[in-house]
């Protein structure tokens, strides 16, 4: 009869454990705000001004996240760049695979054109996945993610990027108007909605100070950035913010 006990209690913390999967897993989370205080925070998904145009499923309050690696090497680049007269912005980090889900059914669904002409004014929408600017899996949901910009102490606004965040267009890419490699702007580009030199050098200096402290860059959108050596490379987590 004890036996039978031990076995039904082991069978029942061993069913308790199960449910307890590691993309459910939040220990090793922090909130951006607890690591870097001064951040600004824009959470675009918890609103309605973003390209879906309703807030997206499993943003359940105004926050943002990342693994502690990811969030320690963000403070590095905060202190690098209010050196220089800067502040971080964040719009979106740890992204929940809900979420994700969201952005590919209102994707599938072409009549859905609301916020088109703030988003995706010149691409149709029935090209977004084709064009990889909506996909099943996402990096902000291993964790290590960020989307932000810089804010300009000195005039107390955000820094002229030439273009907005979640933008769809080739406007966004690193290399629009020059060389991200090398600093170098091009002048001689020839498009109708082309950046400034100004503009293309407040690119550069966001993406030199993420490179400087251990962040890696994606070739279709300036605001993007992941850990290099992200804790979680393979892991898609599903826990809400809250």
């Amino acid at each position: 009869m004890k036996r039978l006990l031990v076995l039904s209690t082991l069978a029942l913390l061993f069913v308790g454990c199960a449910k307890i999967t590691p993309q459910e897993d939040s220990r090793d989370f922090v909130h951006i705000t607890d690591v870097v205080p001064d951040v600004i925070m824009e959470i675009r998904y918890y609103g309605t001004y973003n390209f879906v145009g309703t807030r997206i499923d499993g943003y359940l309050a105004p926050t943002a996240m990342l693994t502690k690696e990811a969030a320690d090497s963000l403070k590095a680049v905060s202190d690098d760049v209010k050196a220089q007269g800067f502040r971080l912005k964040i719009y979106d980090a740890y992204r929940p695979q809900c979420a994700v889900d969201h952005f590919v059914r209102w994707a599938a669904d072409i009549s859905d054109v609301a916020m088109k002409p703030y988003f995706y004014p010149f691409v149709d929408k029935s090209l977004l996945f084709e064009r990889e600017y909506i996909m099943e899996k996402s990096g902000h949901t291993r964790g290590s993610t960020v989307d932000l910009t810089l804010f300009d102490m000195n005039t107390e606004k955000e820094l002229d990027m030439g273009g907005t965040f979640d933008w769809f267009g080739e406007e966004s890419h690193p290399d629009f108007c020059g060389n991200p490699d090398t600093g170098e702007y091009d002048p001689t580009v020839e498009h109708p909605r082309k950046i400034t030199e100004q503009q293309f050098a407040n690119r550069m200096i966001l993406r030199r100070a993420m490179l400087r402290h251990g962040f890696k860059p994606l070739s279709s959108e300036w605001w993007h950035f992941t850990l290099k050596d992200e804790p979680y490379p393979e892991t898609y987590f599903t826990f809400p913010l809250k």
